[in-house]
């Protein structure tokens, strides 16, 4: 990675932490469906970065949302597993097209291959991230529909801003 590259992916990591810290936490939907655009930070990395320095990265904004949200490391450890569990994913999803290289995005990946790379990963963000916080298994209804819903809301974003992306 090239040093105008490393500039580029640590300003859209600061721009998605921006997001996150200032906006988006206030957004909600309908009582339900919450984003988490900081993850867009991991997810979009490029597929071939050391995988210590993702884990480090995918810790470091974590982190900067727990501070910022008052959450006790639940966010940097949620980030910190979808870090962990990306390559295999960029792995398999290589294998099965065949390719020799790895791109993230959809313009190198296409659409439907993009979704199936990024919502598995922002899916199982949000189930550790919100069943970390539930209070008792009466309760699982509403959490399970909050996940299904922030999962569905954070996609949609994440798709949105990579279509207006320069990228």
């Amino acid at each position: 990675m090239s040093l105008r590259e490393a500039i580029q992916y640590s300003l859209m990591i600061l721009l998605y932490l921006f997001l996150q810290i200032f906006f988006m936490r206030n957004v909600v939907l309908f009582n339900y469906a919450f984003c988490f655009i900081y993850i867009a930070g991991v997810l979009l990395l490029p597929a071939d970065i050391d995988r210590m320095y993702l884990l480090l990265i995918a810790f470091g904004i974590g982190f900067t949302v727990d501070v910022f949200s008052n959450t006790f490391g639940m966010h940097a450890s949620a980030t910190v597993l979808i870090a962990y569990l990306r390559p295999f994913l960029i792995h398999y999803q290589m294998k099965s097209r065949g390719a020799e290289r790895a791109e993230v995005g959809i313009r190198a990946q296409g659409l439907g291959a993009f979704l199936g790379y990024v919502f598995p990963l922002i899916l199982l963000h949000h189930s550790m991230l919100f069943l970390m916080e539930i209070n008792h298994f009466g309760m699982i209804l509403y959490t399970l529909i909050r996940i299904g819903a922030s999962a569905l809301f954070t996609t949609l974003l994440i798709i949105l801003l990579e279509l207006f992306s320069k990228r």
